[in-house]
């Protein structure tokens, strides 16, 4: 071999053994990133504490009473929160409200029953029910028109909108009937005393 084959040998292998990584510059990135992230959802977190204080002066949830008569409809689905009525981006997260879950959803002649696994269950009373919905968002969550079932009712001095999506969504507008019904037959019933 000649010495200028031998040079060009020589420097293709050095070019080809070079240093490609920096590990300690490659380690503190990555250790930044890691921290940028903890510190991100800590500060969601905190938020989420916030939120939760200053809707402190909402009521305990009411429990089902023993006895519920007879279902009049019943579905299985998911529940993606609840906001103030009228406000579908003010999520309220009191006392479990903000947490989405699967849930079994009776409606009765005595009010509106929400199981929910893995959160807190609640019940609606029928004389606290004041309309139901079909709409497309709730905070969160985004669907396409009508996609949601949007139940409004009282708890306390406060309007609360909460959002339902059944597994079988055709049986919604049966769900919107049944409610609206239920509150027109309360407010006709409240005008005629």
């Amino acid at each position: 071999m000649t010495p200028a084959v031998i040079q060009l040998a020589a420097e293709a292998a050095e070019r080809q053994s070079a240093e490609v990584t920096d590990w300690g510059a490659r380690i503190s990135w990555v250790v930044g990133l890691l921290v940028f992230i903890a510190f991100v959802y800590w500060l969601m977190r905190q938020g989420w504490k916030w939120r939760g204080a200053l809707q402190s002066d909402l009521p305990e949830l009411p429990a089902a009473p023993s006895g519920l008569p007879e279902h009049r409809l019943a579905l299985t689905g998911r529940y993606h929160g609840s906001t103030t009525a009228g406000q579908w981006l003010d999520r309220i997260v009191a006392h479990g409200l903000g947490l989405r879950s699967r849930v079994e959803l009776t409606l009765t002649d005595a009010g509106l029953d929400v199981v929910r696994p893995g959160a807190n269950d609640f019940f609606v009373p029928t004389a606290q029910l004041r309309g139901a919905r079909l709409d497309k968002g709730i905070a969160g969550k985004v669907l396409t028109e009508g996609g949601l079932l949007v139940v409004t009712w009282a708890h306390g001095d406060k309007l609360i909108d909460s959002g339902f999506r059944s597994d079988r969504a055709a049986e919604h507008a049966a769900w919107v009937e049944a409610i609206n019904h239920m509150n027109s037959s309360i407010t006709t019933e409240g005008a005629e005393r």
